[in-house]
Protein backbone atom coordinates (compact mmCIF):
# COMPACT_ATOMS: atom_id res chain seq x y z
CA UNK A 1 0.00 0.00 0.00
CA UNK A 2 1.52 3.19 -1.12
CA UNK A 3 2.02 5.89 1.37
CA UNK A 4 0.26 8.79 1.63
CA UNK A 5 1.63 11.89 0.43
CA UNK A 6 2.43 14.73 2.45
CA UNK A 7 0.13 17.64 2.50
CA UNK A 8 1.49 20.95 0.90
CA UNK A 9 2.36 23.46 4.07
CA UNK A 10 1.24 26.51 3.61
CA UNK A 11 4.42 28.64 3.81
CA UNK A 12 4.03 29.17 0.09
CA UNK A 13 0.70 30.78 0.43
CA UNK A 14 1.68 32.61 3.55
CA UNK A 15 4.37 34.02 2.10
CA UNK A 16 2.60 35.41 -1.33
CA UNK A 17 -0.25 36.91 0.86
CA UNK A 18 3.05 38.78 3.36
CA UNK A 19 4.47 39.99 -0.44
CA UNK A 20 1.53 41.35 -1.51
CA UNK A 21 0.48 42.69 1.71
CA UNK A 22 4.62 44.54 1.88
CA UNK A 23 3.80 45.86 -1.49
CA UNK A 24 0.31 47.81 -0.49
CA UNK A 25 2.27 48.77 2.04
CA UNK A 26 4.52 50.05 0.25
CA UNK A 27 2.19 52.03 -2.34
CA UNK A 28 0.40 53.78 1.12
CA UNK A 29 3.87 55.29 2.46
CA UNK A 30 4.51 56.51 -1.12
CA UNK A 31 1.06 58.46 -1.31
CA UNK A 32 1.45 59.82 2.23
CA UNK A 33 5.05 61.17 1.44
CA UNK A 34 3.92 62.50 -1.30
CA UNK A 35 1.17 64.51 0.32
CA UNK A 36 3.95 65.21 3.39
CA UNK A 37 5.63 66.92 0.46
CA UNK A 38 3.61 68.67 -2.11
CA UNK A 39 6.34 70.80 -3.72
CA UNK A 40 8.84 67.42 -4.51
CA UNK A 41 8.88 66.84 -8.04
CA UNK A 42 6.59 69.79 -9.08
CA UNK A 43 8.88 71.13 -11.94
CA UNK A 44 9.45 67.77 -13.08
CA UNK A 45 9.32 67.49 -16.79
CA UNK A 46 6.19 65.66 -17.15
CA UNK A 47 6.00 64.89 -21.26
CA UNK A 48 8.55 63.25 -23.40
CA UNK A 49 12.56 63.38 -21.70
CA UNK A 50 13.38 62.70 -25.05
CA UNK A 51 12.10 64.73 -27.42
CA UNK A 52 13.99 68.10 -28.74
CA UNK A 53 14.79 69.35 -31.98
CA UNK A 54 16.95 66.45 -33.21
CA UNK A 55 14.19 63.45 -32.25
CA UNK A 56 10.99 65.26 -32.65
CA UNK A 57 10.87 64.94 -36.75
CA UNK A 58 11.65 61.46 -36.76
CA UNK A 59 8.19 59.96 -36.29
CA UNK A 60 5.32 61.18 -38.57
CA UNK A 61 3.40 61.97 -35.47
CA UNK A 62 4.62 65.32 -35.44
CA UNK A 63 2.63 66.48 -38.16
CA UNK A 64 -0.40 64.82 -37.79
CA UNK A 65 -0.74 66.70 -34.98
CA UNK A 66 0.53 69.63 -36.37
CA UNK A 67 -1.86 69.43 -38.67
CA UNK A 68 -4.72 69.15 -36.08
CA UNK A 69 -3.85 72.51 -34.27
CA UNK A 70 -4.25 74.17 -37.75
CA UNK A 71 -7.77 72.65 -38.38
CA UNK A 72 -8.99 72.91 -35.37
CA UNK A 73 -7.95 76.78 -34.47
CA UNK A 74 -9.21 77.29 -38.02
CA UNK A 75 -12.91 76.52 -37.06
CA UNK A 76 -12.34 78.11 -33.73
CA UNK A 77 -11.29 81.69 -35.95
CA UNK A 78 -14.10 81.09 -38.07
CA UNK A 79 -16.21 80.38 -35.15
CA UNK A 80 -15.41 83.51 -33.58
CA UNK A 81 -15.39 85.80 -36.49
CA UNK A 82 -18.78 84.83 -37.79
CA UNK A 83 -21.03 83.71 -34.38
CA UNK A 84 -18.74 86.16 -32.34
CA UNK A 85 -19.21 86.04 -28.52
CA UNK A 86 -22.18 84.06 -27.67
CA UNK A 87 -22.01 81.43 -24.64
CA UNK A 88 -24.58 78.97 -25.58
CA UNK A 89 -23.03 78.76 -29.69
CA UNK A 90 -19.66 78.77 -27.79
CA UNK A 91 -20.82 75.12 -25.13
CA UNK A 92 -21.86 73.33 -28.09
CA UNK A 93 -19.62 74.88 -30.99
CA UNK A 94 -16.24 74.30 -29.34
CA UNK A 95 -16.96 71.17 -27.71
CA UNK A 96 -17.26 69.19 -30.73
CA UNK A 97 -14.20 70.74 -31.90
CA UNK A 98 -12.24 69.93 -29.17
CA UNK A 99 -13.91 66.43 -29.06
CA UNK A 100 -12.54 65.68 -32.56
CA UNK A 101 -9.24 66.80 -32.70
CA UNK A 102 -7.79 65.92 -28.78
CA UNK A 103 -6.79 62.27 -30.21
CA UNK A 104 -4.66 64.18 -32.59
CA UNK A 105 -3.20 66.85 -31.10
CA UNK A 106 -4.01 67.41 -27.87
CA UNK A 107 -6.67 70.12 -28.71
CA UNK A 108 -4.91 73.21 -27.79
CA UNK A 109 -6.06 75.87 -30.60
CA UNK A 110 -4.62 78.89 -28.57
CA UNK A 111 -1.01 80.04 -27.43
CA UNK A 112 -1.90 80.40 -24.01
CA UNK A 113 -2.79 76.76 -23.53
CA UNK A 114 0.47 76.11 -25.26
CA UNK A 115 2.40 78.37 -23.15
CA UNK A 116 0.82 77.09 -20.44
CA UNK A 117 1.92 73.27 -21.05
CA UNK A 118 5.14 74.55 -21.98
CA UNK A 119 5.69 76.20 -18.50
CA UNK A 120 4.76 73.45 -16.56
CA UNK A 121 6.89 71.16 -18.66
CA UNK A 122 4.00 69.24 -20.19
CA UNK A 123 5.21 70.07 -23.49
CA UNK A 124 8.88 70.79 -24.63
CA UNK A 125 10.00 74.06 -25.89
CA UNK A 126 10.09 72.85 -29.60
CA UNK A 127 6.53 71.11 -30.04
CA UNK A 128 5.03 74.56 -28.37
CA UNK A 129 6.48 76.79 -30.98
CA UNK A 130 5.76 74.32 -33.02
CA UNK A 131 2.20 74.07 -32.26
CA UNK A 132 1.93 78.53 -31.93
CA UNK A 133 2.91 78.62 -35.61
CA UNK A 134 0.44 76.18 -36.94
CA UNK A 135 -2.11 77.90 -34.30
CA UNK A 136 -1.13 81.10 -35.96
CA UNK A 137 -1.62 79.67 -39.45
CA UNK A 138 -4.75 78.00 -38.72
CA UNK A 139 -6.16 81.38 -38.06
CA UNK A 140 -5.00 82.86 -40.92
CA UNK A 141 -6.83 80.33 -43.20
CA UNK A 142 -9.58 80.55 -41.11
CA UNK A 143 -9.55 84.41 -41.93
CA UNK A 144 -9.29 84.10 -45.01
CA UNK A 145 -12.04 81.41 -45.51
CA UNK A 146 -14.63 84.23 -43.83
CA UNK A 147 -13.56 86.38 -45.94
CA UNK A 148 -14.09 84.39 -48.98
CA UNK A 149 -17.78 83.98 -48.36
CA UNK A 150 -17.98 87.79 -47.26
CA UNK A 151 -16.46 88.61 -50.53
CA UNK A 152 -18.59 86.18 -52.58
CA UNK A 153 -21.82 87.71 -50.77
CA UNK A 154 -21.29 90.54 -52.85
CA UNK A 155 -20.72 92.97 -50.02
CA UNK A 156 -17.79 94.79 -49.69
CA UNK A 157 -15.04 93.06 -46.79
CA UNK A 158 -14.87 95.06 -43.89
CA UNK A 159 -12.19 94.65 -41.43
CA UNK A 160 -13.23 93.52 -38.38
CA UNK A 161 -11.47 95.68 -35.26
CA UNK A 162 -11.70 94.88 -31.66
CA UNK A 163 -11.71 97.78 -29.29
CA UNK A 164 -8.91 100.50 -29.73
CA UNK A 165 -6.42 100.38 -27.29
CA UNK A 166 -4.91 103.37 -26.10
CA UNK A 167 -3.33 104.91 -22.05
CA UNK A 168 -6.90 104.88 -20.70
CA UNK A 169 -8.18 101.84 -21.29
CA UNK A 170 -5.32 99.16 -21.55
CA UNK A 171 -5.49 98.29 -18.13
CA UNK A 172 -9.47 97.83 -18.02
CA UNK A 173 -8.74 95.26 -21.41
CA UNK A 174 -5.85 93.84 -20.09
CA UNK A 175 -7.40 92.57 -16.46
CA UNK A 176 -10.63 91.25 -18.69
CA UNK A 177 -7.87 89.27 -21.44
CA UNK A 178 -5.88 87.89 -18.09
CA UNK A 179 -8.79 86.77 -15.71
CA UNK A 180 -10.52 85.19 -19.11
CA UNK A 181 -7.60 83.16 -19.89
CA UNK A 182 -6.43 82.20 -16.44
CA UNK A 183 -9.80 80.43 -16.56
CA UNK A 184 -9.73 78.84 -19.32
CA UNK A 185 -6.04 77.83 -19.07
CA UNK A 186 -7.15 76.14 -15.33
CA UNK A 187 -10.28 74.10 -16.60
CA UNK A 188 -7.80 73.05 -19.44
CA UNK A 189 -5.55 72.16 -17.01
CA UNK A 190 -8.12 69.84 -14.52
CA UNK A 191 -9.61 68.25 -17.76
CA UNK A 192 -6.36 66.47 -19.25
CA UNK A 193 -7.30 63.48 -17.10
CA UNK A 194 -10.52 62.65 -19.21
CA UNK A 195 -8.23 63.71 -22.65
CA UNK A 196 -7.63 60.17 -23.80
CA UNK A 197 -10.03 57.83 -22.10
CA UNK A 198 -13.24 60.61 -22.17
CA UNK A 199 -13.39 62.75 -24.82
CA UNK A 200 -16.49 64.12 -24.59
CA UNK A 201 -15.69 64.71 -20.84
CA UNK A 202 -12.77 66.81 -21.45
CA UNK A 203 -14.68 68.72 -24.45
CA UNK A 204 -17.50 69.88 -22.06
CA UNK A 205 -15.10 71.03 -19.32
CA UNK A 206 -12.81 73.43 -21.85
CA UNK A 207 -15.92 74.43 -23.74
CA UNK A 208 -17.73 75.28 -19.97
CA UNK A 209 -14.57 77.01 -18.91
CA UNK A 210 -14.28 79.19 -21.87
CA UNK A 211 -18.29 79.75 -21.77
CA UNK A 212 -17.52 80.96 -18.26
CA UNK A 213 -14.64 83.41 -18.90
CA UNK A 214 -16.30 84.49 -21.90
CA UNK A 215 -19.49 85.25 -19.45
CA UNK A 216 -16.97 86.96 -16.85
CA UNK A 217 -15.56 88.74 -19.56
CA UNK A 218 -19.64 90.34 -20.95
CA UNK A 219 -20.01 91.23 -17.63
CA UNK A 220 -16.71 93.06 -16.84
CA UNK A 221 -16.30 94.61 -19.95
CA UNK A 222 -19.57 96.24 -20.54
CA UNK A 223 -20.96 96.97 -17.00
CA UNK A 224 -17.96 98.32 -15.45
CA UNK A 225 -15.58 99.68 -18.15
CA UNK A 226 -18.23 100.28 -21.11
CA UNK A 227 -15.93 98.27 -23.51
CA UNK A 228 -17.96 96.67 -26.45
CA UNK A 229 -15.71 93.90 -28.31
CA UNK A 230 -13.08 93.95 -26.10
CA UNK A 231 -11.85 90.71 -25.43
CA UNK A 232 -11.10 87.52 -27.10
CA UNK A 233 -9.10 85.06 -24.82
CA UNK A 234 -7.08 83.48 -27.77
CA UNK A 235 -4.12 85.58 -29.41
CA UNK A 236 -3.99 84.49 -32.79
CA UNK A 237 -7.77 85.01 -33.69
CA UNK A 238 -7.13 88.47 -31.74
CA UNK A 239 -4.60 89.03 -34.47
CA UNK A 240 -7.24 88.12 -37.06
CA UNK A 241 -9.58 90.89 -35.59
CA UNK A 242 -6.96 93.29 -36.27
CA UNK A 243 -6.11 94.54 -33.37
CA UNK A 244 -2.92 96.37 -35.01
CA UNK A 245 -3.53 100.24 -35.62
CA UNK A 246 -2.98 100.60 -39.01
CA UNK A 247 -2.89 105.01 -38.74
CA UNK A 248 -1.87 107.59 -36.36
CA UNK A 249 -0.44 110.86 -35.88
CA UNK A 250 2.90 109.53 -36.17
CA UNK A 251 5.08 106.89 -36.45
CA UNK A 252 5.92 107.01 -32.49
CA UNK A 253 2.18 107.27 -31.70
CA UNK A 254 1.70 103.82 -34.03
CA UNK A 255 4.30 101.87 -32.33
CA UNK A 256 3.24 103.01 -28.96
CA UNK A 257 -0.56 102.10 -29.77
CA UNK A 258 0.72 98.99 -31.48
CA UNK A 259 2.86 97.87 -28.39
CA UNK A 260 -0.29 98.50 -26.31
CA UNK A 261 -2.60 96.17 -28.37
CA UNK A 262 0.27 93.47 -28.73
CA UNK A 263 0.50 93.36 -25.14
CA UNK A 264 -3.38 93.64 -23.70
CA UNK A 265 -4.06 90.67 -26.48
CA UNK A 266 -1.67 88.73 -26.70
CA UNK A 267 1.43 89.01 -23.74
CA UNK A 268 -1.04 89.50 -21.54
CA UNK A 269 -3.21 86.48 -22.34
CA UNK A 270 -0.39 84.01 -22.20
CA UNK A 271 0.79 85.34 -18.81
CA UNK A 272 -2.80 84.16 -17.81
CA UNK A 273 -2.68 81.18 -18.98
CA UNK A 274 0.52 80.20 -17.27
CA UNK A 275 -0.83 81.09 -14.17
CA UNK A 276 -3.53 79.42 -14.46
CA UNK A 277 -1.94 76.20 -15.12
CA UNK A 278 0.50 76.95 -12.50
CA UNK A 279 -2.49 76.87 -9.73
CA UNK A 280 -3.79 74.34 -11.39
CA UNK A 281 -1.08 72.07 -10.56
CA UNK A 282 -1.03 73.27 -7.36
CA UNK A 283 -4.48 72.87 -6.07
CA UNK A 284 -3.79 69.37 -7.34
CA UNK A 285 -1.29 68.91 -5.30
CA UNK A 286 -2.52 70.55 -1.95
CA UNK A 287 -5.31 68.05 -2.77
CA UNK A 288 -6.33 65.02 -0.26
CA UNK A 289 -5.21 62.33 -2.81
CA UNK A 290 -1.82 64.25 -3.96
CA UNK A 291 -0.51 64.56 -6.99
CA UNK A 292 1.48 62.68 -9.46
CA UNK A 293 2.35 62.74 -13.29
CA UNK A 294 0.28 59.96 -13.71
CA UNK A 295 -2.84 61.22 -12.79
CA UNK A 296 -3.60 63.17 -15.50
CA UNK A 297 -3.77 61.01 -18.60
CA UNK A 298 -2.66 64.03 -21.07
CA UNK A 299 -2.52 63.78 -24.65
CA UNK A 300 0.76 65.71 -26.32
CA UNK A 301 0.11 63.31 -29.78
Amino acid sequence: MAAPKPKKSGKKSAAKTVSTTTVKEDKTVAVNTQSDKPIKGFFARKGDVNENILTIFKTPKIWGALLGEVIGTMFVAMFMLTLGIQPLYIIFGLTCVYVAIVGISGAHFNPLITAGMMATRRMSAIRGVLYMLAQLLGAWIGALIINAFRLGGGGAVEAIVMAEISGESFWSVAFVELLGAFIIAFCFARALKYARRQPLAFGLTVASGITLAVIFGLIISQSYFGLNNSFAFNPVVSLMYQILPTSAEGFGELAQLASLALAAYVIVPIVGGIIGFFVADIASRLSAGGYTTTDDDEITA
